[in-house]
């Protein structure tokens, strides 16, 4: 294992408890076999965290089957004892709150107050609302057939469920997609992006801790294309689950039908912010600002196409881009931090690279550019604002995915609305106005699976997250992910009391 430096060690202490290994089968830590390795970075300060070996095709193998040894007891398992079990599990997270926040903050470099207030207490609330749903998994209504027969819907558990979790928020996205699926009694083999392996590794430790069988949750940290690509076209996993980019997810579709198996993708976006002329201005400024940069623009549903409607705009502009100059880049232990490092150089050098592509089609309001000084070994990108860009240009369509917004005036609310459905993505927007039809219509004919009115990126447990078009199907969090994870059984049965042994003249007449 690599030994970290002091500044590594002291924010985030418990990391070797990984000594054994980064991954997690049937309820232990397990170093991986494939003979490569790969380095957690600090992205704030570019300082290695932790080195551990990558996952193996064989590792998956035993993955999936720890949870196809795990699957028949754990289905069989009451709902009553399924929740009960998932209660204790969100207590031992939120007695673990700070050590979750600490790792989550280190391996993301975002601000230790978002991984506190939002990420960790987040994932705690999602488990404790399908530790409940786990309870009150329905059928349909029985009926009469015939006069005799009773018809009834069941719902049972898939199987083996083959999950992978991106770097952007890797502890809530591992619980959307652990909590459903194991509520409903199936069993999951999750692997999560190489770059953020730790908070994982410890919910699935945290699941064992509380009870949780052996085999139930398991985790597998390789490379999308060795460990990733087997998990989904493994032939004993029964339901593929993938967050990630619309490009990825393709691939994961084209491997996942080979197997005919049931999928679920929650893919890019490219969110609208519609801006007509009767919104409150300082809120839509206050709300953009906030959208645009949350998790540093690393957000599928955060605000990237702010359309506002013409008298608004020239103010619009000039507000937003001196509310972003006040936002203050920092270490992202630091209390007073509101924006911290993108997750890599990488990332920052293709976030900056749309921006330079850009000024030679449009004006760079305000940011553009990596900080100097003390900043300057970590991944930090200045929030920018981009204007006077065209609509049909790589930073109006393509999924940037930093702090980056772009403004774009328009004059009839049927133009608004027009733009705002104006890319291959559906995933989430948010409209901005006093008048109720406006707000109504925006809710209606924005092409999104979320619409927030006045508002953009809240989020909770009891409401579907997913998208349309190309931001891919299926739903995350809610009674409807609940029941994405199951699969619908007619049972009928004859109520009398003799066998009817006439009942094949009725198809085939007599013989």
């Amino acid at each position: 294992m690599h030994k970290p430096g002091n500044a590594a060690q002291e924010r985030f202490p418990a990391q070797d408890r990984f000594a054994d290994g980064a991954q997690f089968i049937a309820g232990r830590y397990a170093k991986g076999t494939s003979g490569r390795s790969h380095t957690v970075v600090d992205p704030a300060t570019g300082e290695g965290v932790y080195t551990y070996d990558l996952a193996s095709t064989e590792d998956v193998d035993a993955a999936v089957a720890a949870a196809r040894e795990a699957f028949p007891a754990w289905a069989n398992a009451t709902p009553a004892e399924r929740s009960e079990t998932m209660h204790r599990f969100a207590a031992v997270v939120a007695e673990r709150a700070e050590e979750f926040a600490r790792a989550e903050s280190l391996q993301c470099g975002k601000p230790l107050k978002l991984s506190r207030e939002f990420d960790v207490p987040g994932t705690i609330d999602n488990i404790a609302f399908f530790a409940g749903a786990a309870r009150h998994l329905q059928g349909l209504s029985a009926g009469e057939y015939s006069g005799d027969h009773t018809s009834y819907i069941r719902r049972e558990p898939i199987g083996v469920v083959g999950s992978i979790a991106p770097w952007n928020y890797p502890l809530q996205m591992a619980a959307w997609k652990i909590l459903p699926a194991i509520a409903a009694g199936n069993t999951v083999v999750l692997k999560p992006a190489e770059l953020t392996p730790l908070t994982s590794l410890l919910f699935a430790e945290a699941a064992t801790d509380a009870g949780i069988p052996d085999g139930v949750i398991n985790i597998v940290t390789g490379t999308g294309k060795e460990a990733g690509e087997h998990l989904v076209g493994h032939p004993d996993v029964a339901m593929t689950s993938f967050t990630g980019s619309t490009a990825v997810g393709k691939r994961v579709a084209e491997i996942a039908t080979a197997t005919v198996k049931r999928l679920h993708l929650e893919l890019g976006g490219k969110a609208p912010f519609v801006v007509f002329d009767d919104a409150d201005l300082d809120a839509a400024v206050n709300g953009a600002v906030a959208g645009a940069l949350i998790n540093t623009g690393q957000d599928c549903t955060a605000a990237t196409r702010a359309y506002v409607q013409r008298p608004l705009y020239e103010a619009f502009v000039e507000r937003t881009a001196a509310l972003m100059e006040t936002v203050r880049l920092g270490d992202p232990f630091a209390p007073g931090t509101d924006l911290g490092p993108l997750i890599s150089h990488a990332q920052r050098d293709r976030v900056a690279g749309f921006v330079d592509r850009a000024r030679g089609y449009a004006r760079v309001v305000t940011g553009g550019e990596a900080p100097l000084g003390e900043l300057r070994n970590g991944a930090y990108y200045r929030p920018t604002l981009i204007a006077g860009a065209p609509q049909d240009s790589e930073v109006v369509q393509a999924e940037i995915f930093g702090p980056v917004l772009v403004v774009l005036p328009f004059d009839t609310d049927d133009e608004g609305l027009a733009l705002a459905n104006d890319t291959p993505y559906g995933l989430a927007a948010s409209a901005w106005s006093r008048d109720l039809y406006r707000a109504n219509r925006a809710t209606r004919e924005i092409k999104a699976g979320c619409v927030w009115i006045n508002d953009h990126i809240p989020i909770i447990s009891e409401m579907p997250h997913g998208g349309y078009k190309a931001s891919g199907f299926g739903k995350d969090m809610s009674a409807y992910s609940f029941e994405e994870y199951t699969q619908i059984k007619h049972v009928m049965f004859d109520n009398t009391a003799v066998v009817r042994k006439d009942w094949h003249r009725t198809v085939f007449g007599d013989r």
